[in-house]
């Protein structure tokens, strides 16, 4: 199959477009939606763009009983000069494949993938916003879709990509958030399914996000399943701690997502000759180096808010105040640098940015 064979049918009932300034994360949906099926004698086939519209499954579909399901998250960002960039989407699509592998989905071809995903966004480019700091939300995501209450893989699979204009994912924005530390639930486990980007990991983490709330916290920091000391991710991000003078985010355990943001600031603090390094760190060595004067800064990163800074960890019934509850210093520069390479703004040395045509 080649990526020419994607037709197109271009909708005849366009929606009226929102307000871009008080839009909400993932609550708006453009006009049109790329669909692909999967069949094992087939296997991948029928690529195709068509108006945005709800599916039709049937009730014993694998993916309600037994969640087989893999998606990926990445944005669409409009320039100055009107021109349309992703940022490192064939990441996105290698993770996905990653993903497929360990929930036992087919793979999809990484170039028909890429192509839909441009040809898609470059149809529905008057849903970018203009205003600084939105964007144009990609999900692509892949759902088991063969009748059969059998726990068994599935034989049939729909690929999808629909597109959401979105504001801020925190309402803080690049201000800093207050972070409870989870001392009751885990988010996954080393050989799970922690490093795959499956719905099951979200599911499982919106109890404690929902406790952590009503508690005045914007998220929680979670803890290693095992032991329940080594710091894994923030929320539905991976998170980094600058500790005098060093910056330090969890390795990868095989419990932990594999980040595009998280790999794009390795490789940017690196390009910047800032010390970085990936290594186990506990919960105690963070409440260490705080007590020591030495945790100088603390942030999430992830695509959907790219830095989002940690002014305040609840650990313990205590409080440990980060940079005063400011917006550190290496963080601000790091949201600058990123933005600045997703949106055309500065110079992208490192070849991430791609043109939307």
């Amino acid at each position: 199959m080649k990526s020419n064979q994607i037709t197109v049918e271009i909708s005849d009932n366009r929606k009226e477009k929102p307000a871009f300034s008080s839009l909400q994360f993932g609550k708006t949906f453009t006009d049109h939606m790329f669909v692909m099926d999967y069949t094992e004698d087939q296997g991948w086939h029928h690529p195709r763009i068509v108006p945005y519209q709800p599916i039709t499954l049937d009730p014993a579909a694998t993916i309600f009983h037994y969640g087989q399901t893999v998606f990926e998250g990445l944005k669409a960002y409009l320039s100055e000069n009107e021109e349309v960039f992703l940022f490192r989407p064939e990441e996105n699509i290698k993770r996905l494949n990653r993903s497929c592998e360990r929930l036992c989905i087919p793979q999809v071809d990484e170039e028909i993938a890429l192509e839909a995903l441009q040809k898609l966004v470059d149809i529905d480019r008057e849903w970018i916003p203009n205003v600084e700091g939105m964007a144009l939300y990609i999900r692509p995501f892949i759902i088991s879709t063969e009748p059969n209450l059998d726990v068994t893989p599935s034989k049939s699979y729909t690929f999808m990509i629909i597109l959401s204009p979105v504001g801020a994912f925190y309402k803080e924005g690049i201000n800093p958030v207050k972070i409870a530390v989870e001392q009751e639930y885990v988010r996954a486990v080393r050989g799970g399914t922690g490093n795959a980007k499956t719905a099951g990991n979200y599911a499982g983490a919106m109890l404690a996000q929902k406790q952590s709330g009503k508690s005045g916290y914007s998220q929680v920091l979670w803890l290693d399943g095992k032991e329940n000391k080594y710091i894994e991710e923030v929320g539905s991000m991976n998170v980094f701690f600058k500790i005098n003078g060093e910056v330090v985010t969890p390795e990868l355990s095989g419990s932990i997502l594999e980040g595009i943001t998280r790999k794009s600031v390795i490789e940017l603090l690196k390009h910047w000759n800032v010390p970085v390094s990936e290594r186990k760190i506990s919960i105690d060595d963070i409440y260490d180096a705080y007590k020591n004067g030495q945790l100088e800064e603390a942030f999430g990163t992830g695509t959907a808010a790219v830095i989002s800074p940690i002014g305040e960890l609840f650990w313990k019934s205590e409080k440990l105040i980060i940079n005063d509850g400011k917006t550190g210093e290496l963080a601000k520069k790091i949201y600058d640098a990123l933005t600045g390479i997703q949106t055309g703004k500065v110079e992208d040395p490192f070849g991430w940015r791609v043109t939307v045509q």
